[in-house]
């Protein structure tokens, strides 16, 4: 019996499996220091890099550019891990996205582990900690009796498997992102895409994957703040409190973002990336209103 699973990028057998085009997400604050340690690293063959820079006040920008020469920067005012990941999730052009932190805390080695998930089916894919093959040098105690407390949350709630919930190491395909309709603004982002991806039935995939410290500096995650606003979360969602029931939930200043792009591409790639999310907000509010009719 022939299983119904799609795989877009192998195609037929004994066909050369097609490489995805992949995007790589990366939001920055003040991280000119980390980014020696990242962006020399990931492989050469990925499509596009964007740094969302959350309006650095030491030269992050100039040192991008500096190490890797076709970076896509974009600027963007408001705060938030979120909202940085959102805003470049929606520049993205490619038909995989990688969402990678700038501290040198994940190993850009590891996206042929995520890109390959991909190929082979999955349309979500997640690194874990603990699997097998996984471990971290950056996790305390009670840090990780809290992300356990919290996966245990997110099961019960929720269903899946998932062996970490709290780890932002992950990769999904372009039309999934969609599906998601993200919404969160901080940290709290990467449990919202895990609990959607099962509320939404992608197929989702793990894979180990293996923290570092992180280079220099300090993280921004709070965890006992943030670890709230995970609880809040899925709470949220599990009683569908504040989402909406269709429609591509850019960031309110994505519009702004685009136009301020400051990239090596042509300025009208900005324009055409706002045409393109502006046609698919218009043909969705047709549909629902079609539907209504």
């Amino acid at each position: 019996m022939q299983s119904n699973v799609v795989y877009p990028f192998i195609g037929e057998i004994g066909e050369q499996p097609a490489l995805p085009k992949v995007s790589v997400v990366i939001p920055t604050l003040n991280e000119s220091r980390n980014l020696p340690f990242v962006l020399p690293r990931i492989p050469s063959w990925v499509h596009e890099v964007i740094i969302v820079d959350g309006r650095s006040e030491d030269d992050t920008v100039e040192v991008a550019r500096k190490l890797l020469h076709n970076v896509r920067i974009v600027l963007e005012k408001k705060k938030g891990k979120g909202v940085a990941l959102r805003t470049g999730f929606a520049a993205a052009t490619g038909d995989v996205i990688v969402m990678l932190d700038a501290d040198g805390s994940m190993a850009p080695e590891e996206i042929p582990l995520y890109v390959g998930a991909i190929m082979a089916g999955a349309d979500f894919v997640k690194g874990s900690r603990f699997l097998q093959g996984g471990g971290t040098d950056d996790m305390e105690i009670h840090r990780m009796l809290g992300n356990w407390g919290l996966m245990i949350v997110a099961r019960v709630l929720f269903g899946g498997h998932y062996s970490d919930l709290c780890y932002g190491y992950s990769a999904f395909t372009k039309k999934a992102i969609e599906r998601l309709e993200l919404k969160g603004d901080g940290f709290e982002i990467e449990t919202e895409m895990n609990v959607r991806a099962l509320q939404v039935g992608l197929k989702i995939a793990e894979v180990p994957s293996f923290e570092f410290d992180r280079e220099y500096g300090t993280s921004n995650l709070n965890a006992i703040r943030d670890g709230l606003r995970i609880v809040r979360t899925m709470f949220n969602e599990f009683f569908g409190i504040g989402r909406e029931k269709s429609g591509v939930n850019l960031p309110q200043s994505q519009q702004e973002q685009l136009a301020e792009e400051i990239t090596s591409t042509p300025r009208s790639r900005a324009h055409s990336l706002y045409e393109s999310s502006r046609s698919v907000k218009q043909a969705q509010a047709q549909t629902q209103t079609t539907g209504a009719v």
